[in-house]
């Protein structure tokens, strides 16, 4: 599309959510029913998209895209009508005699930018979510996924008119130009630094955001912890999609007392789970592109691995890879790994890990695995992140009952479930009066008299 043609898009798609066609809540519930259809239609084919982008098992495309997407839909079938209905609050004496209440209300028109690495769940649930709260809603998915955007503009096309929902293809150009539109609202999951260009070009419409980043999530690990469950979720929750996943535990940092035995049980749980030869496993996926390929493979310090480090580069596939005696001035450190590598750094005592982490990025996900709850509530209060787990990895965002957003250089704002609705809905404050009764106090000329009435309203 040219900037024309993304014009008159955006042009339609305001005039139907002027007409008020997105509002009715049967609508909006019909909606969401047609998107669960579709998904339910071409369950096989997203499936096959999703091997082709990214090499994902039909396993691991259920388990963390399809499934995940679908569960939203349903959330929302089932919750957006509660949370629409108005919320009442309480009056003050100065109001009085009034009732108030708010109600949840649309943006409007929202532009949805999804990442490559969930190229079809970062797609569908904010868009669930955007449905649900009545909007509507430009897609642009990822150029480095083309066979699942493709698909995701096929199935869009199929379930919806263009000016009620859109797919866009293409890359910075596309984005670029989108960028040009005034929206009233923009969602947007990716990396910290094309978030920075998406929030400063937002600004520049006052339009408001939700930035879904990334950043170097830490796993923690105390002497307390079951090493060998500890070892087999952290393996788990760092593998998945090949480590492209932003939540993903970037690095350990582990009690230099069980250090050794952390790492040798990682190593085993990587043979359990993937095999003695991890590319030979054909549910083990791949690295999306060449550029991000040798991006990762330059973070390998081939002098601390202590396991894997083998690369296939005509498959664009990396074995999972344990550093050892890493320092925080090593490359791997540098940035956010985004791949099947995985450093071990260490700490003394547990009183060190805050200073240690302190003046660190904000991470989108700690991890903590204790047996000690002190030290548990100590982490969960002092730290600052976006969300994470005590002795599990990941697991936190496979719930539509609890929002999922970063924080500083990770985010701003969160969705899922209610959390998503709230997004994508502006919050109306609303005061009804009476038209009989009326306060005098409030109105010139103003009496002496009614000075310590006031006072006491208002205090």
């Amino acid at each position: 599309m040219n900037n024309n043609d993304l014009t008159n898009l955006l042009d339609s798609q305001r005039k139907y959510f002027q007409s008020g066609a997105t509002l009715p809540i049967n609508f909006r519930v019909q909606m969401l029913k047609k998107l669960y259809a579709t998904i339910l239609k071409y369950k096989a084919d997203i499936v096959d998209a999703l091997y082709s982008d990214l090499r994902k098992s039909a396993y691991e495309s259920y388990m963390s895209e399809i499934g995940m997407a679908l569960t939203e839909l349903s959330y929302m079938i089932n919750h957006v009508r509660a949370f629409v209905k108005p919320k009442r609050a309480k009056s003050s004496l100065a109001q009085f005699p009034s009732k108030c209440y708010t109600m949840s209300s649309p943006y409007g028109n929202v532009l949805i930018m999804s990442p490559w690495n969930y190229p079809f769940l970062l797609n569908i649930g904010p868009l669930a979510d955007a449905i649900s709260a009545g909007n509507t809603a430009i897609l642009k998915p990822s150029a480095y996924s083309p066979v699942t955007s493709a698909l995701i503009k096929k199935m869009i096309d199929e379930c919806f008119e263009p000016s009620y929902v859109a797919v866009v293809l293409g890359g910075r150009e596309e984005n670029s130009a989108l960028l040009d539109l005034k929206f009233d609202f923009v969602f947007f999951t990716g990396s910290q630094s094309v978030g920075r260009e998406v929030l400063r070009r937002s600004a520049e419409h006052l339009t408001p955001v939700v930035l879904e980043l990334g950043g170097k999530s830490p796993c923690i690990v105390d002497s307390s912890a079951s090493i060998k469950f500890c070892a087999r979720r952290i393996v788990g929750g760092k593998l998945l999609n090949c480590g492209q996943t932003c939540i993903a535990p970037d690095y350990i940092l582990c009690e230099k007392s069980i250090k050794d035995e952390l790492v040798r049980e990682i190593i085993t749980q990587i043979k359990e789970q993937y095999g003695e030869n991890s590319l030979d496993n054909t549910n083990y996926g791949k690295i999306i592109s060449e550029k991000h390929f040798n991006r990762v493979c330059a973070l390998i310090d081939k002098d601390k691995v202590v396991f894997g480090g083998r690369v296939d580069k005509e498959e664009l596939r990396i074995e999972p890879t344990v550093l050892d005696n890493v320092s925080w001035k090593d490359a791997v450190m540098q940035e956010e790994i985004f791949g099947p590598v995985l450093p071990v750094l260490t700490f003394e005592k547990f009183d060190d890990v805050y200073e240690i982490l302190k003046d660190k990025p904000k991470p989108l996900a700690l991890y903590l695995f204790t047996q000690n709850k002190q030290r548990e509530s100590y982490v969960m209060q002092k730290f600052q992140f976006g969300g994470g787990c005590v002795n599990d990895c990941i697991i936190h965002i496979a719930t539509s009952e609890m929002g999922f957003g970063g924080v500083g250089e990770s985010g701003m704002g969160s969705y899922h479930g209610k959390a998503g609705f709230d997004a994508f809905s502006h919050t109306k404050s609303i005061m009804k009066r009476k038209s009989k009764l009326e306060l005098s106090m409030r109105y010139q000329p103003y009496d002496k008299k009614h000075e310590k009435y006031l006072q006491k309203f208002l205090k």
